[in-house]
């Protein structure tokens, strides 16, 4: 089975067991990453729904790429400017494609639910009650001297 998953503004075709190299994700070593924005997967020639889909990966190792210099150089004026740059990576390797979002997901929504009964109650609690609107003085008009 593969996949196509989108991660740091790219798109890759994975399948398990896969290494990829990507932007920088944060994790050590070892650690587990879970895509979870998969554009497309299917088996063979045959497309399957995306719906919920995830890919799990593994952290290898956070790596820099190699070196890219930039110069910049204006003539008959005397600039030169010149930089380099090593962009960060992670490398990752596809440990299986599977339906593991949907279990997740619904775990943190009944644990949401109590919290929000809850909320009501707390909210009733602090409301003050309300005041009476406080009633103006007449003022004497200018003509009017008692």
């Amino acid at each position: 089975m593969f996949a196509v998953v989108r991660t740091g503004g790219k798109q890759y075709r994975v399948a398990a067991g896969d290494k990829i190299v990507v932007e920088k994700l944060d994790g050590e070593a070892g650690s587990k990453v879970t895509l979870g924005d998969v554009l497309l997967a299917g088996e063979g020639g045959e497309l399957k729904p995306t719906n919920g889909l995830t890919v799990a990966a593994e952290i290898v190792a956070q790596a820099k790429g190699e070196k890219v210099i930039i110069f910049k150089k204006r003539r008959r004026h005397n600039y030169r400017r010149k930089n380099g740059h090593r962009q960060q990576h992670t490398i990752l390797k596809i440990v299986a494609i599977g339906e593991q979002k949907e279990a997740k997901a619904k775990a943190p929504k009944a644990e949401a639910q109590p919290a929000a009964e809850a909320a009501p109650a707390a909210a009733a609690e602090a409301k003050p009650a309300k005041k009476a609107p406080a009633k103006k003085a007449a003022k004497p008009a200018a003509g009017d001297q008692a």
